[in-house]
């Protein structure tokens, strides 16, 4: 799953309807950048949440993969958001809309 999309956000709920307050803020921090990305509703699938977190040695959800590569969570967004980094990471990316 990860490596078939350029940005993917494994989350709770939908972007539409986000199931917790961090998925929605992983979200809004995504669409205000102007993001394109597909998402993951690890609530429909109980082995896909236990597997994600395995995969990625990361605990909680959501978690944000760019590239193929683990970014981190909604906290970690939230940093490199107020920082720029987030930002600079999408600057040239065909993800970018």
């Amino acid at each position: 799953m990860v490596a078939k999309s350029p940005v993917l956000l494994f989350m709770k709920g939908t972007p539409l309807f986000p199931q917790c307050g961090f998925s929605s803020r992983a979200v809004a921090i995504l669409e205000h950048l102007n993001v394109e990305f597909d998402s993951v509703d690890v609530l429909q699938d109980q082995g896909v949440r236990a597997g994600i977190k395995a995969f990625s040695d990361w605990p909680t959800i959501p978690q944000l993969y760019v590239h193929g590569e683990f970014v981190g969570g909604s906290d970690i967004m939230m940093e490199m958001y107020e920082s720029g980094e987030l930002a600079a990471l999408f600057q040239d990316d065909a993800a970018r809309s």
